[in-house]
């Protein structure tokens, strides 16, 4: 999948991952809906350091929540 582009295909999958890693009980803060694909060149690099960063601590998930609060509309 080429995530370079920001369409809305990919920012609803790039959520999607992201939820799943950071085991997102609450996934109505992940909803597509609540994200402006102006914010999508943020949610990669948020992407790409989840996926790159493999294992978080409970420290950087909460971060990592708190940036996405920060992006949503």
């Amino acid at each position: 999948m080429n995530l370079t582009e920001a369409t809305d295909t990919n920012l609803k999958y790039i959520l999607k991952e992201i939820a799943a890693h950071l085991q997102v009980v609450n996934s109505s803060i992940m909803d597509p809906e609540d994200y402006d694909l102006d914010k999508y060149d943020d949610l990669k690099m948020l992407y790409d350091i989840v996926k790159d960063k493999g294992q978080l601590s409970v420290s950087e998930t909460q971060a990592f929540v708190q940036e996405l609060a920060e992006i949503r509309k």
